[in-house]
């Protein structure tokens, strides 16, 4: 069928499942959105106030719904602006599809206006990347773009158009496979190491598992506790793994690394052995790994063989899509069933003896202790509820949820993005609105996104905006305190707004907390307000992170 390439983009969307876009136009894209204009009954076309927070959208959304999202920019600033999402979902295997305008064809190298190499910028923080110059190749760049950013490990994929190309017409057909030589994900393991690393698990006396945001990424969820309960293994997970397991769970001990809870890290130095399942193992997570090598068996399984022995070495390597091989190893189980409920017993008392009953410390007046508040929020929300935390001391405080089974954390983990939270709550919220979604940040890092509370309103999205204000950006004054002899420089946040009164003029209504009765009440708000709410829990500046 002829048409122009602006509208065979738009087909190749329909034909990929895609609902909706996060974007900002521009002279270079605008013939892309001309063409979505006529397709607004079929996607919904979301305009965000930044461009990196359309990719952060497009994350949220991806993340809810398993499937790569899309985000839109125009040339130059407008696509060098999306670069920070990309970065922060390729450092989090987030698929996201980002299209982006470019100037005329005959222009491209001529430092026209707004004229910037965005596929060669971007490079390093993408699985691949396209610069669209032949119209006859849209239909199969786009299917190879949508097929690369959700196959295999995960990742943001970037198709640059130059706005010439757009125009142009073309005899557009919609490949329904493609194949790419070059690109050969793995999916199931050897059989042979399956079998070892099941055996392995079963025969150890401490075993451990850890879990990272690759189970997620491959919907690995119901098979990692499957077989934690068949085998009787205690779990532990990266912050990236969070919410997998629920936090009632008897075999659940919590969050390792630098900011994770003190049973989880003492189950790590008194396991022999350990399962990692998804877990790039990085320095927040495990800070000696050596040490860890000398006293531990590791398994690892992963997606990217690039990734197992990178941090930490492995006596066990098994590449391959977690699901697949997971199940697997139940099938192997299921083939050589062995009763080790009594050899785990032991084990499994140690770890128990390692649990703490948290006493909360009694805040400063005024003040709330922000450890307590999340805990109350964890009581009183359901159970499909989404947890969006951002970066700093409010992400280690949100990480401390206490999730049920279905919940979800999601949080920019490999690059530690400000400003994450707001916006990938829309898109999370968007892709589910059964799973009632909240956003909790910094008064740092909600002053970098505060403008999509413009988003969230324009778009009807109900997403609950929780800040915790110090008037401080926490972490960096508490390592400055730590680590600089208390020499505090350019963390004070003096000159922020009244938080209710800005939520006021975005027509959202607002409260403020300072002591634990008025945070009872704001939570009940929270949970049972109908629409976008903001909730300004007021902490005190020198509250430690952990």
């Amino acid at each position: 069928m002829k048409m122009t390439v602006s509208q065979a983009m738009v087909e190749c969307l329909k034909a990929e499942g895609i609902k909706v876009v996060y974007g900002y136009p521009g002279a270079a894209i605008c013939p892309f959105y001309d063409a979505l204009l006529d397709a607004e009954n079929d996607i919904k076309n979301v305009l965000v106030r930044h461009e990196a927070n359309g990719g952060h959208s497009a994350s949220g959304y991806a993340r809810i719904s398993g499937k790569p999202a899309v985000c839109i920019a125009t040339s130059g600033p407008g696509a060098v602006n999306l670069i920070t999402a990309i970065a922060t979902a390729y450092a989090d295997s987030i698929p996201i599809v980002c299209i982006t305008g470019q100037v005329n064809t005959d222009q491209i190298g001529s430092d026209v206006f707004q004229e910037a190499d965005v596929t060669g910028a971007a490079e390093p923080f993408v699985k691949h990347s396209y610069l669209l110059k032949d119209p006859e190749d849209v239909g199969r760049v786009f299917k190879e773009a949508f097929y690369i950013a959700g196959s295999g490990r995960p990742g943001p994929v970037l198709i640059d158009v130059p706005m010439d190309v757009q125009k142009m017409m073309v005899d557009f057909k919609y490949p329904k496979s493609c194949l790419i030589r070059s690109y050969k994900p793995t999916g199931k393991g050897n059989a042979w190491q399956v079998k070892k690393v099941t055996d392995a698990l079963r025969t150890a006396e401490k075993p451990l598992i850890c879990i990272g945001g690759g189970v997620f990424a491959s919907n690995a969820q119901q098979e990692i506790l499957e077989l934690s309960e068949q085998l009787r293994i205690p779990v532990i997970t990266t912050m990236m793994g969070i919410s997998v397991f629920p936090d009632d769970d008897p075999l659940y001990m919590g969050m390792i690394g630098t900011h994770g809870v003190t049973p989880a890290n003492r189950a790590v130095n008194a396991c022999d052995t350990l399962f990692l399942v998804g877990a790039r193992v990085g320095d927040r997570a495990v800070k000696t790994p050596l040490a860890l090598e000398k006293t531990t068996k590791i398994l690892h399984i992963d997606i990217d063989p690039a990734e197992i022995g990178k941090n930490i070495g492995a006596d066990y390597p098994l590449v391959g899509d977690a699901k697949l091989v997971l199940g697997q190893m139940l099938d192997h189980i299921k083939e050589k069933p062995m009763d080790i409920k009594a050899s785990r017993q032991q084990w499994l008392d140690e770890l128990d003896s390692y649990r703490e009953k948290i006493k909360f410390k009694r805040p400063v007046r005024g003040t709330v202790n922000p450890k307590e508040f999340i805990e109350k929020l964890s009581e009183r929300l359901p159970e499909n509820v989404n947890i969006c935390a951002d970066v700093g001391q409010n992400q280690i405080w949100a990480s401390r949820y206490k999730f049920k089974k279905g919940g979800r954390f999601l949080t920019s983990g490999g690059m530690g993005t400000m400003g994450y939270s707001l916006p990938c709550a829309i898109g999370a919220r968007m892709a589910d609105e059964t799973r009632p979604t909240f956003a909790i940040c910094g008064d740092g890092g909600f002053q970098m996104n505060l403008m999509e509370l413009a988003t969230a309103m324009q778009y009807g999205v109900d997403v609950k905006v929780i800040v915790m204000t110090n008037t401080r950006l926490g972490m960096v004054r508490e390592l400055q305190t730590n680590g600089y002899n208390d020499r505090q420089t350019a963390v004070f946040l003096d000159g922020s707004p009244d938080f209710v009164k800005l939520a006021a003029a975005y027509g959202i209504p607002a409260v403020r907390v300072t002591s634990n009765k008025s945070a009872e009440k704001a939570i009940e708000e929270l949970a049972t307000h109908k629409g976008t709410m903001l909730c300004e829990v007021v902490v005190d500046k020198d509250f430690p992170t952990l």
